[in-house]
């Protein structure tokens, strides 16, 4: 079984996080900081958004399942690619929209799916195409946090269902039964 790589950031972590969760071919998703200048960031020190960081996930995927461009269409379907540095309530450079493309194949893939995207769009979409990045894995206690305490917190509640539905519309069939 092939393994790749997607990084996506689209907005807070716990949320695109719980997007990805179950998908078929989807063997793992981290949260993590990627994009920014400074080494080992904390959680306190991205969200100041002086560092330059996303907030952003790793997904490891079996592309013989689920291909990259379907793991695209899923992230320009669950969250909004037309507002630049914000995600709802979330504002600042940390919760931009961005693909960080593993090669120059993914790149060419990126670029596809910002087209397909901007076709459901009125708005332009502002979601960029960076440089792969040092990764910087989240502390713990953000991993897997829909899983594990989401639905205890008033904004998870609030942003994760939403998506999860357009999920459930869109990709019903991408979904582990």
């Amino acid at each position: 079984m092939t393994q790749e790589v997607a990084t996506l950031a689209g907005g807070c972590f716990w949320c695109t996080e719980a997007v990805y969760q179950n998908l078929k071919g989807v063997s793992g998703v981290e949260s993590g900081y990627i994009g920014g200048a400074r080494p080992n960031p904390t959680y306190e020190q991205v969200c100041s958004g002086t560092t330059g960081h996303a907030e952003a996930i790793r997904i490891t995927f079996d592309p013989s399942v689920i291909s990259y461009a379907d793991l695209l269409d899923i992230f320009f379907a669950t969250h909004n690619p037309t507002t630049l540095n914000r995600q709802g309530n979330d504002v600042g450079t940390q919760y931009r929209s961005a693909i960080f493309p593993h090669s120059p194949q993914q790149a060419e893939e990126a670029r596809a799916a910002i087209g397909r995207a901007q076709a459901d769009q009125t708005d332009p979409i502002v979601t960029t195409i960076e440089d792969d990045a040092p990764w910087y894995p989240a502390e713990d206690y953000h991993q897997k946090y829909w899983e594990r305490v989401g639905e205890s917190n008033p904004y998870c509640v609030a942003v994760i269902p939403p998506k999860l539905a357009k999920l459930r519309k869109g990709f019903a069939a991408r979904i582990e039964a």
